[in-house]
């Protein structure tokens, strides 16, 4: 194992913070253009806001296409996803005292999380996400889109549609308030555009730099160190956001992001350059974050809420996951024993507490008029 240079680390930092910036002046100015047009806050949330805080993975992982490092690319996606319901809606529920879930998250968007992610499984059995595969991505994206910007323009009879409504009115305040010249909201855009570039280049070259100097490979430094950096902005707004009492405004920035980043960044990064799957992906990164698809399920139902023991299961749940990356690559012998543990005895015993809460919530849904 080599030495990390100082400059590596540097351009690592410094990639980070100039994505997130980035990211963030493009989101405000581009929020600004779509409020002029006459759109409403929640459609600007939902598509423009979640667009914006996947920018950062989708610079990163087109950047590491066009460099020909494909697992980085995978391994940003599949990390990030990981880390938006584990530890951002985690700690977000830890923050807000529990969060609250919107019964159109329960009945669109994860079932639609679910199903991307098990279409990311069985498009990339033949070891590649092609062109042909980034389309259907893309053509699904398309939809959803269209769906959601449909959903809020029509009466919701659960009243999900004025909460929705009331939180992005909040959230967006400072963005939508006031008069701004549209060539100041479009000097915002370029900026940040540009901003993404200069940061993602920096970060895909620290981070390959860091996967040689350590021994470990692409695919690793994509899912922990790059997946952590590039997710800082779901983390920041979904913590904010719970703090500030918009408990619902937290988890669907959680899960919005989580489509965008495998409807939006995997479609256009594989129409740019195939992304190769290996085995070890197949084997075990993908089909966790398929996993953690499906346990937001059972647990959003539950009274539609994530409640504060519930954040801390999702953050314990990340760290094991940290934990058994590390050993892995490490090859230490107390992987076996660790993975022991966590098939025989934790994953079981969460499973189990997993269907009880969903058969309970299942049975408040029913009651639910839709």
């Amino acid at each position: 194992m080599k030495a990390m240079s100082l400059s590596t680390a540097l351009a690592f930092i410094i990639g980070t913070v100039v994505l997130i910036y980035g990211a963030d002046i493009m989101v405000r100015g581009a929020a600004r253009i779509a409020a002029s047009s006459g759109l409403s806050p929640v459609v600007i949330g939902l598509t423009v806001v979640a667009f914006g805080t996947s920018a950062p993975e989708l610079a990163v992982s087109l950047g590491a296409a066009v460099q020909g490092t494909s697992d980085l690319a995978l391994g940003n996606v599949v990390g990030s996803n990981i880390a938006n319901i584990l530890l951002v809606l985690g700690l977000s529920a830890v923050v807000g005292s529990g969060l609250v879930v919107a019964f159109r998250i329960v009945r669109i968007d994860v079932p639609i999380m679910i199903g991307a992610s098990a279409a990311v499984i069985v498009l990339g059995l033949d070891g590649t996400l092609g062109r042909i595969d980034g389309t259907l991505f893309i053509a699904a994206l398309i939809a959803y889109l269209y769906r959601t910007v449909s959903s809020t323009k029509a009466p919701s009879s659960d009243g999900d549609g004025v909460v929705i409504e009331e939180e992005y009115q909040q959230g967006l305040a400072s963005d939508l308030s006031g008069a701004h010249p549209l060539w100041q909201s479009l000097s915002l855009v370029i900026a940040g555009i540009a901003l993404l570039v200069i940061g993602a280049q920096l970060l895909v070259t620290a981070a390959t730099d860091l996967a040689t100097a350590l021994g470990a490979s692409e695919l690793l430094i994509g899912l922990t160190v790059v997946a952590v950096g590039t997710s800082l902005p779901e983390i920041a707004t979904s913590i904010v956001a719970a703090a500030k009492g918009q408990r619902d405004l937290a988890v669907g920035n959680a899960v919005g992001s989580n489509l965008f980043n495998i409807l939006a960044v995997l479609g256009f990064t594989s129409l740019v350059s195939p992304i190769s799957i290996g085995d070890t992906a197949l084997g075990f990164d993908l089909p966790f974050m398929l996993a953690v698809a499906v346990a937001c399920l059972p647990i959003f139902v539950n009274g539609f809420v994530i409640k504060r023991w519930e954040g801390i299961l999702f953050v314990a749940y990340y760290a094991a996951y940290l934990i058994w990356l590390g050993l892995d690559a490490s090859s230490a012998a107390i992987h076996d024993e660790f993975s022991t543990v966590m098939v025989v005895f934790v994953v079981p015993l969460t499973a189990v507490t997993l269907i009880v809460i969903g058969i309970r919530g299942s049975r408040r849904t029913a009651n639910i008029p839709t």
